[in-house]
């Protein structure tokens, strides 16, 4: 430690000029940021090291002291005694007392009475101290501390510190419940322990012969207990998830998280149902340079539901590859396994990471790029898991599938695309199908001319298709074993754009209207006859109304003899671009019918499409309703309507809110297809009128909330709730408590109706992932409490 001389021993100053200072150089080291930039280029702001958050430990010797108090005495070199008001500020270390003696030559600091230390912003008060000011060894009587990093607080007989990171506590308490100014008050929860070491380098708290209580409840004494000091990972034990479900029974899962590596995890999840037996779940992630990715695999033995093993695994791995190495200028790979050990794991384990529930997708690709050039090797596998009720045709597997793809934009003024596709299809019954196995070449080439202005448009196109086919044997339909295609197509896309200044409800926009005009022709080609492998009919929407072909896929090439009119109008806001409003309709003009179907499709003859009309506002960033409506002309109903509005007018208050109408296509059908789908998390507090700062937003500001959360989808056509989740969340602070009942349909008379319970004590152990995966996946823009977040800088307690 430096010497007490006279400078030093000038009254510091206090924090706030001092961040006042710091403010000053930061500005000042952005004027001067580039050396020989322009003096008026805008200002570059850099981090000042005045405020830096860790001081190395070789500059920590090298800082100067600081003293402060009512009266000062000593011997120079050999002890400094401070009496009144005491203070001592060293880098992040601030040490205040009614008696402070230091002894230079021992490096040793004696402090008594009213004795604070904010070491980093964590905070040490008691009666008396010891410690050595450079290394942070001593000890300290009585003590009661609180960490910056999580708002734990506690107290102890005795704190022994063993450096500036680790410190070992006596008989001490441990809670994040902040205290309340009233005779009685006691933390929802407490952690008492014989010993308690905290290690702010690892961010980790171990606790001995630890006792946690809960709302007076106490558990038996743990030998040994670990807890987290930050919003750090951390291996451990996580909270248990506790459920009833009707299928599975009582539902246990503790699972445990084991911190490999920053760039590395894995979670345990063992689940006890009382109905099956146990499923052993497990994920790993990884991420690194060139590769990332996650492993989740399940495997439960001798299920007694279904009275045999039941597994499944779920990856996906992405790799980037020394692209120049293979000439390429990037080659990135993926594998996505998806498989389950039969047919009825869908039903059983509802709660599987597939995005889809009965086709589960098996993928490997590679994807190359050079220059203009891109690509793919691809092999893609389906598993399908069948259900009696309602069975599927099973897909065809690509075996492999082969692109290559050329794009040269502004060549000479004209836009080519050339796409190829070479694929395999497989399936291991083709006759399902009624088709066989077979092998598919397919090129389209493009050639477009756009003519562009600012207010204009008119993009002239034509494309070429051609498609070869040779089959394992011979089509039903004419018994050949090869078939080829070649279809010319050309369209015109043309459309105009109109800017005006308006004035809405007292708003100023700037107005658009852009009418569009794209007519299409392709002469008929007989493909009724080929085999289908991956064509479907379009969905008619916005994103379909204006592109050359009525079918997705490479197996048909609609002949087309039309014109799509439309009109689109936004309201955009002049100062921040954002589009508050649009709205738009399209119809189509058939001047010939279309032939080529999809089989068992008839001809389509009208002349004039339903009429398509659609609106999105966003009126303010709170609101947002959105609809789309498919009107039939001659019928004069709406064939399909899916209306839409949100409410978010912040952090836990969302209510959304959809409706969706299908007509049915059969013949002598006229309810179709109806549901209602709502969902919302919302304060309960506000009902009754308080409406304070939500406890999430912030550690603890004032008393618990409530707040609702759920989600209902109801069909009208069956009057009947098809999946629905209930639930509420209390968060008290220091605590978080949740309860939710889940339904899943399973099948056309079959659901799994469940209810979880969940406690989270804030800092001190994180949650399962079971309750809170469920209301994200289901409640539209749901805001998980306390999300990991940056820690607090040591600077927002420097006293």
């Amino acid at each position: 430690m430096p010497d007490l001389n006279r400078a030093a021993r000038r009254r510091c100053r206090p924090p706030l000029p001092l961040a006042l200072l710091s403010l000053a150089l930061l500005h000042a080291q952005g004027a001067w940021a580039q050396d020989g930039a322009d003096l008026g280029a805008p200002l570059v702001l850099k981090r000042t090291p005045q405020l830096t958050e860790t001081i190395p430990a070789p500059l920590r010797g090298q800082l100067p002291s600081f003293v402060d108090g009512d009266k000062i005495s000593g011997r120079p070199d050999l002890e400094t005694v401070v009496e009144g008001n005491a203070t001592l500020r060293r880098g992040d270390l601030s040490l205040k007392a009614d008696r402070l003696e230091y002894y230079q030559p021992e490096d040793r600091a004696r402090a008594t009475g009213n004795v604070r230390i904010n070491q980093a912003g964590n905070v040490y008060e008691g009666p008396e101290l010891e410690l050595k000011i450079e290394t942070f060894e001593g000890f300290f009587n009585k003590v009661r501390y609180r960490f910056l990093a999580t708002g734990g607080r506690g107290d102890a007989e005795r704190i022994d510190f063993v450096d500036s990171n680790v410190s070992v506590a006596r008989m001490a308490t441990y809670t994040t419940c902040r205290p309340e100014d009233y005779p009685g008050w006691m933390p929802a929860w407490l952690l008492s322990a014989a010993t308690l070491t905290t290690d702010t380098e690892d961010n980790v708290g171990v606790a001995t012969n630890a006792r946690l209580t809960f709302m007076g409840i106490s558990t038996p004494p743990f030998p040994s207990l670990s807890f987290p000091l930050s919003n750090d990972r951390k291996t451990g034990m996580l909270p248990p998830v506790i459920g009833q479900d009707n299928v599975n029974g009582l539902e246990i899962t503790t699972p445990y998280y084991w911190n490999i590596a920053p760039n590395r995890d894995a979670t345990l999840y063992p689940t006890l149902m009382s109905k099956r037996g146990i499923n052993l779940g497990t994920e790993f992630r990884y991420l690194e340079d060139k590769y990332n990715g996650e492993i989740r695999a399940d495997y439960m033995p001798n299920d007694r539901l279904r009275d045999r093993d039941r597994w499944g695994i779920w990856t996906h791995h992405a790799q980037n590859f020394d692209a120049p190495y293979f000439g390429l200028d990037s080659l990135v790979g993926t594998l996505n396994i998806n498989r389950v050990s039969d047919n009825n794991y869908w039903r059983d384990f509802t709660r599987t990471p597939s995005l889809t529930q009965r086709l589960l997708a098996n993928d490997g690709s590679l994807n190359w790029t050079k220059g203009d050039w891109s690509g793919t090797a691809r092999a893609l596998s389906y598993q399908t898991l069948q259900y009696a009720p309602a069975p599927i045709v099973p897909p065809y597997d690509r075996m492999p599938q082969i692109t290559a793809n050329y794009n040269k934009f502004d060549w000479n003024g004209f836009d080519f695309s050339l796409i190829n596709d070479y694929t395999r299809f497989e399936v291991k019954n083709p006759f399902v199908q009624g088709q066989p196995n077979g092998e598919r070449v397919f090129s389209m080439g493009s050639l477009s001319r756009p003519f562009l202005t600012p207010g204009t448009f008119v993009v002239p196109k034509v494309m070429l298709n051609a498609t070869a086919y040779q089959f394992d044997g011979p089509l039903l339909t004419n018994g050949a074993t090869s078939a080829d295609r070649v279809v010319p197509t050309f369209s015109l896309d043309s459309g105009l754009i109109f800017e005006r200044d308006a004035n809405y409800f007292g708003r100023a926009f700037r107005q658009t209207l852009e009418p569009r005009a794209f007519y299409v022709y392709t002469p008929f080609r007989n493909q009724n006859y080929l085999p289908v492998y991956d064509s479907a009919q379009n969905d008619f929407n916005f994103a379909t109304v204006y592109t050359e072909n009525a079918f997705s896929g490479n197996d048909r090439i609609s002949d087309s003899n039309l014109l799509t009119l439309g009109v689109t109008t936004r309201l955009i806001d002049p100062d921040t671009g954002v589009e508050a409003a649009r709205f738009g309709v399209a119809q189509r003009l058939r001047f010939a019918d279309q032939l080529v179907t999809m089989p068992g499709g008839l001809p389509v003859t009208d002349r004039v499409s339903d009429l398509l009309m659609g609106a999105q506002i966003n009126w303010t960033p709170k609101w947002s309703v959105d609809g789309t409506v498919q009107y039939n002309p001659d019928t004069q109903t709406s064939a399909r309507t899916a209306l839409s509005a949100r409410y978010n007018p912040g952090p836990y208050r969302t209510v959304s809110a959809a409706y969706r109408y299908q007509a049915e296509t059969s013949p002598g059908a006229n309810n179709g297809n109806r549901s209602v789908d709502l969902s919302w998390q919302w304060p309960v507090n506000d009902l009754w009128g308080d409406k304070g700062k939500d406890l999430g937003a912030g550690r603890g500001q004032g008393g618990g909330r409530w707040y609702a959360v759920g989600r209902l989808n109801y069909s009208l056509e069956s009057s009947k709730l098809t999946d629905g989740v209930l639930g509420f969340e209390y968060d008290g602070c220091c605590w978080i408590g949740r309860i939710v009942l889940e339904r899943v349909t399973t099948g056309q008379v079959t659901a799994n109706t469940r209810i979880m319970f969940q406690i989270e004590l804030v800092g001190f152990a994180s949650i399962g992932s079971s309750p809170k995966r469920t209301l994200t996946q289901n409640i539209q823009r749901y805001t998980p409490m306390r999300q990991p977040s940056i820690g607090p800088s040591r600077f927002t307690n420097y006293d």
